[in-house]
């Protein structure tokens, strides 16, 4: 399969790169720089720079390819590009994988994939672009992802302490998150490619939801842990960022393992942060 991949020098679109050339697929990237190009080629796939709102480069791309996986999303880029996209797959039997994201659905104990919607405002724009796909004829699927880690980055790197400064908490730290690591989560992209679904969408959770204090321990290394209150989150990370943060979310990601066989085999985020890739 050729996919059409965009994103691909970031955090998530460079797992899915690895993934599917470790699939033995073909990806064609559109990459800003000649940098992002070159470290493209190394890790195996094929780069073009140019830019995501350049539609004529984007409908070209999506007619030659089998494929289209769009993980470069961000507020003010993606109207355009689904619309590009969508229009370039409709009658194909191509599928085309959009990235999402867990914040979607707010406070839950128990989200899955029929959870209803309640996103904080910093993800809020990500509504009107998915009610988008999923009312397309085209095959479509959404991953939409918990808080991923692995590789030493990601959001949970924030709680990564030297053993001297002190690692501080969102809030008090009693809000759990759920998880998912990176190199899993590029598995569950190429997965949903091969099922192809029209109007998929998937939660890439692992089922592991540590609390948020859980994980700055793990990662802190002997520097001291300390609590702060919601308004000094709010006043040291932004208002909108602390807001998504102190969320308390959780999700077994069961609908990814009966339906699209996925089998995530990596370290848990606390063994990671412990002595995996976060140790400096």
């Amino acid at each position: 399969m050729h996919v059409f991949l965009t994103g691909a020098s970031g955090y998530i679109g460079s797992s899915v790169l690895r993934a599917l050339v470790a699939h033995g697929h073909e990806a064609t990237a559109l990459v800003r720089t000649d940098e992002k190009a070159q470290a493209v080629r190394d890790a195996g796939g094929r780069a073009l720079v140019g830019d995501v709102t350049d539609t004529d480069v984007v409908r070209r791309l999506a007619h030659e390819a089998d494929a289209v996986v769009h993980t470069a999303s961000a507020q003010g880029v993606d109207a355009s590009f689904i619309a590009t996209v969508l229009e370039a797959l409709q009658g194909t039997p191509k599928p085309f994988v959009h990235t999402g994201g867990i914040f979607t659905f707010g406070d839950s104990t128990d989200i899955s994939e029929q959870s209803p919607a309640s996103p904080p405002a910093m993800t809020a724009w990500r509504g009107p672009n998915e009610a988008v796909v999923r009312a397309s004829d085209v095959r479509t699927t959404i991953v939409a992802p918990g808080i991923v880690y692995g590789r030493g980055a990601g959001i949970p790197a924030m709680f990564v302490g030297d053993g001297e400064h002190e690692v501080r908490l969102v809030g008090d730290g009693s809000q759990r998150w759920s998880t998912v690591h990176i190199d899993d989560l590029g598995e569950l992209y190429v997965l949903a490619l091969h099922r192809g679904e029209q109007d998929g969408y998937v939660l890439a959770a692992t089922g592991d939801n540590p609390t948020v204090r859980e994980i700055a321990e793990a990662g802190a290394h002997g520097s001291p842990v300390v609590a702060e209150s919601v308004d000094a989150s709010r006043e040291r990370l932004g208002a909108v960022y602390a807001d998504a943060l102190l969320m308390h979310q959780e999700a077994s990601g069961a609908h990814a393992r009966a339906a699209f066989g996925w089998n995530p085999t990596r370290p848990s985020l606390l063994d990671d942060l412990a002595d995996g890739s976060y140790v400096r």
